[in-house]
């Protein structure tokens, strides 16, 4: 069970509003901030160099912490400054030729697709979208009858951004493995209110940010990459932390992820997300699991029961995040209806998932998304508010 008061002690922020946007962006716990605000005054004080040699033990515990959390080699992690930093690192290592192909979901996020087409126009390969079952998640099926030895990468998506669904990543995996093919896992919305152990997924990578279900500071994310297949990629560019100038003609990559990071970061935000980790850890990340879990389909039951309400949540297992629409009224509308009365929520946009919300016909949703720090009370506020629009 978790102490709802001292998380809430520990989250100012949501004293005086609901707060319903941990899909987008989170409100971090006090250790967090005080953690991420010290080291920027610690070099303040003598700079940043000197700052960051003080903290060395404390950013390897960073790695370590993500590592514990995913059940993976902290070797096998590499830092960035967003998820999608991080998965378009690792796809433009995966080598394409002409005819290649790459499968991608129909709730893949926007800068995903893009940067498969981007590829796509530039080696030759081709971009194939596996379609949705009629629950909304992933067709297993029809994935299995697309896969062939052509295909070289699949992405797939664990939690879409405009709705509450979970894909059934570890039996596509599966299915992408058996012909060779590399899949990537974009767990951007699921870090933090999903378990994801990649020995189990068996994906090839997995990227996810910091600043989601994390709580942890904006700008920070991470990569997980397969230790055997991180040695044999060459990321896009390098600089002296992705490799060694070990001659004037010659240099020699990181033996391990970490030829995906670069030198330079924000040594506080990193540490930052460290205090995040570590936080959930410390929580225990089943319990808050299951008090997301909880949250969201709180909020489903009651929003269907409203008049002109439509959830729009699909698949069979559900997550935090719940979207949903109402009859005359844009969700931007709702949004900032619902701001006004010191309600946090967001929109999803149709461009964000062309493909899922180009077949349901939708151009937005409203997007809401509770953490584990959000009351009941809250909730029955949300609700109450929603009604009034309605």
């Amino acid at each position: 069970m978790l102490d709802i008061a001292g998380l809430r002690a520990d989250t100012p922020g949501c004293e005086n509003q609901v707060f319903l946007d941990s899909a987008g962006s989170s409100l971090p716990p006090r250790a967090v901030v005080e953690t991420t605000i010290a080291h920027l005054r610690r070099e303040a004080e003598i700079g940043g160099y000197r700052a960051a040699n003080e903290r060395l033990d404390d950013l390897h515990g960073v790695r370590t912490a993500i590592a514990e959390l995913i059940n993976a080699d902290p070797a096998a992690l590499a830092f960035s400054d967003s998820a999608s930093r991080s998965w378009s690192d690792f796809f433009y290592s995966v080598p394409l030729a002409p005819g290649d192909r790459i499968l991608i979901s129909g709730a893949d996020y926007g800068s995903n697709a893009i940067a498969a087409l981007q590829r796509a126009r530039r080696t030759g390969a081709v971009v194939e979208a596996i379609p949705a079952d009629g629950s909304g998640q992933l067709d297993l099926d029809a994935l299995a009858a697309m896969v062939d030895e052509r295909v070289k990468l699949v992405s797939l998506v664990h939690v879409p951004t405009n709705g509450g669904l979970v894909n059934p990543v570890a039996e596509a995996t599966r299915i992408a493995h058996r012909v060779g093919a590399l899949v990537v896992l974009d767990a951007c919305q699921s870090a933090g209110q999903l378990p994801l152990d990649v020995a189990e997924l068996e994906v090839d990578a997995l990227s996810a940010t910091g600043r989601k279900w994390l709580r942890g500071p904006r700008g920070t994310g991470f990569l997980y990459v397969r230790p055997e297949l991180a040695r044999s990629l060459e990321p896009g560019r390098l600089d002296l932390r992705s490799a060694e100038w070990t001659a004037p003609g010659d240099y020699v990559l990181s033996p391990d992820a970490g030829r995906f990071e670069f030198w330079e970061c924000s040594v506080a935000t990193r540490l930052g997300l460290g205090a995040a980790v570590r936080y959930l850890l410390d929580l225990g990340p089943a319990a808050v699991y299951a008090a997301i879990a909880e949250r969201a389909e709180y909020l489903r039951k009651a929003l269907q029961e409203l008049p002109g309400v439509e959830v729009r949540d699909r698949g069979i297992q559900h997550a935090g995040i719940v979207s949903f629409t109402m009859a005359g009224q844009e969700p931007i509308q709702v949004r900032d209806r619902l701001a006004a009365a010191d309600i946090t929520v967001t929109v999803s946009h149709r461009s964000s998932t062309l493909l899922d919300m180009s077949a349901r016909e939708l151009n937005s949703v409203v997007r809401a998304s509770p953490h584990c720090f959000v009351s009941f009370e809250d909730l029955d506020r949300f609700v109450g508010a929603v009604r009034t629009l309605a």
